[in-house]
């Protein structure tokens, strides 16, 4: 599309208002639970958690931050809980790709919503998946205790985070902590389970019980200081290996521990050679995705803006064109890139072919696509624009069914790391066959126009009003058609804000909503974490439908 047409430059200004939204939004939840708490917390002599990871990383290093948006618009009768009240950000300390979570003591005093647990370990999830070192900057009252029924009890709850601490450990994997705040409980044991802890001196305590509790309990009296300060656990206990003077000091302490660390596991052998720039500027990608989603448009010239100049060597290019299949680079690291065309297609064996729509040839296509990929162990990268399988008697008849399972099973069976973009839809079937959240992309982004569901807004909200229609009328009420077009717009503003891309980035169902312009950057960052872990087992698909 030339960037001087008049769809570029209003597809361009739509998608630069979705991406100021998203800054908006992404400035709000950095405030985490407000200036003024934030404030209270320097007074003490304390950095907020966003300073913390700040001061701890390399400047000017690529970084990336995972979740930012989790628990966005939940827990509104708890008065929210920005970011899940714990940051994460995966980026490099003394020039090692590392994993930082800082708890966000500003928010509930760092308290554990049932997100805060599950965005913790998702972080551990990254971590071990890529074998990278991770490093707990903790600051938290422990379990929110209105919902504890909801974090405490269960296989993915609260207890899994020390599971996997000591996981972790047996499989070599650096863990590092610095108890800069309260440290209460179950939650005691996360520092402590890692390899070795700082204390920050006069701020930091951990104890299983506070001093109110012990008093409860045991009717003894005692500060929480002396219960489970810096002093009593750096030279009674023994619980802690290293007093800071204050956060800067304990955070540099982290640094020169890092920088001592020797490589914990043996190079992925992922193909990378010097970048170079895409065929077309970043931001161009703007211009590119028109405002109505059910138009057409090229997703080859969205793979331009994301791929080194000269890298694109497309496979089966005239064959299930509704799949875009391509070997390319990306920053210089090889990958192959699996997308969906928006296209309308003319394909010689049955006419005109809908952009967006997975069809027998192109998921033939993709799946063999899928396996080169890794018999040459180059990583996978999904952009997602999808509302599904072909339907009707001819793709039946085809046996679309038996295609889309060898593409399911060619995916879901990848020893090599995939990434998976939403760009727009990602409906049903599609999601899984594109890599959605289920199959283990090491990360998963959208871009402000993503759409995460089932079936699109307005299909969804004509089944939902057809159920609701009949129940009514059994029920002996009469409905207008006055009455039908309210029901139908009620039940399609409920779907549409289901279906967002802020929806699945609070839910963790995204790792972000990205910036397009910044595809590049999140890909390159998630391939070099990966690189760290090579692949466990051999690539076998098992018994594939033929």
């Amino acid at each position: 599309m030339n960037k001087e047409s008049l769809d570029f430059n209003r597809h361009e200004d739509h998608m630069m208002q979705l991406v100021s939204g998203l800054q908006r939004a992404l400035e709000k939840i950095y405030e985490g639970g407000g200036k003024s708490r934030q404030q209270k917390e320097r007074e003490k002599g304390k950095m907020t958690a966003r300073e913390r990871v700040d001061f701890l990383l390399d400047k000017g290093a690529p970084r990336v931050e995972i979740g930012a948006l989790a628990a966005y618009d939940m827990y509104a009768d708890q008065g929210g809980c920005p970011s899940a009240g714990v940051v994460v950000v995966m980026g490099y300390v003394s020039g090692k790709q590392c994993l930082v979570v800082a708890n966000d003591a500003t928010v509930k005093a760092g308290a554990w919503f049932p997100m805060t647990g599950k965005k913790n370990l998702r972080a551990q999830e990254i971590a071990m998946e890529n074998r990278i070192p991770i490093i707990y900057l903790v600051d938290s009252a422990g379990v929110f205790l209105p919902m504890q029924d909801e974090i405490f009890p269960d296989k993915e709850h609260f207890g899994r985070i020390f599971r996997n601490n000591a996981v972790m450990s047996s499989e070599g994997i650096p863990q590092l902590a610095a108890i800069m705040g309260s440290c209460v409980a179950g939650g005691a044991y996360l520092p402590i389970m890692s390899d070795e802890a700082i204390i920050v001196d006069k701020t930091g305590t951990i104890f299983l019980a506070g001093s109110y509790l012990v008093k409860a309990a045991i009717g003894e009296d005692i500060d929480n200081e002396t219960l489970g300060g810096a002093t009593t656990h750096c030279e009674i206990s023994g619980v802690t290996d290293y007093k800071a003077v204050d956060d800067k000091d304990a955070l540099l302490r982290i640094r020169h521990l890092v920088a001592q660390m020797g490589e914990t596991g043996k190079d992925a052998g992922f193909n990378r050679i010097p970048a170079r720039p895409p065929y077309r500027n970043e931001r161009d990608v703007y211009g590119l995705l028109p405002v109505d989603r059910a138009k057409p448009y090229d997703m080859s010239e969205v793979i331009r803006c994301l791929a080194d100049e000269g890298s694109l060597e497309e496979y089966k290019a005239d064959y299930g064109k509704t799949m875009i299949c391509t070997y390319a680079r990306i920053d210089g690291w090889s990958v192959g890139i699996v997308a969906n065309q928006r296209l309308v297609i003319k394909s010689k064996k049955d006419g005109l072919r809908i952009g967006g729509v997975i069809y027998n040839d192109s998921a033939d296509k993709a799946a063999r696509f899928i396996m080169n990929c890794n018999q040459k162990n180059i990583p996978l990268v999904f952009l997602q624009d999808v509302t599904g399988f072909m339907v009707g008697s001819r793709s039946e008849h085809a046996g679309i069914i038996k295609d889309g399972a060898k593409l399911v099973n060619a995916q879901s069976n990848s020893v090599v790391p995939k990434f998976t973009v939403i760009i727009g839809n990602s409906y049903g079937a599609g999601n899984y066959a594109m890599c959605g959240k289920a199959y283990d992309p090491r990360l998963i982004v959208g871009w402000p126009t993503a759409e995460v569901a089932v079936m699109g807004g307005a299909q969804a909200a004509r089944v939902l009003l057809q159920i609701e229609v009949a129940a009514m009328k059994a029920r002996g009420e009469e409905i207008t058609k006055e009455r039908e077009e309210e029901l139908y717009n009620r039940i399609k503003d409920r779907y549409d804000k289901q279906i967002s891309p802020y929806y699945a980035a609070a839910r963790l169902w995204l790792d972000a909503v990205i910036d397009p312009a910044e595809t590049r950057k999140w890909i390159s960052m998630g391939i070099a974490a990966a690189s760290h872990a090579p692949a466990k087992k051999a690539y076998n698909v098992g018994v594939i439908q033929t």
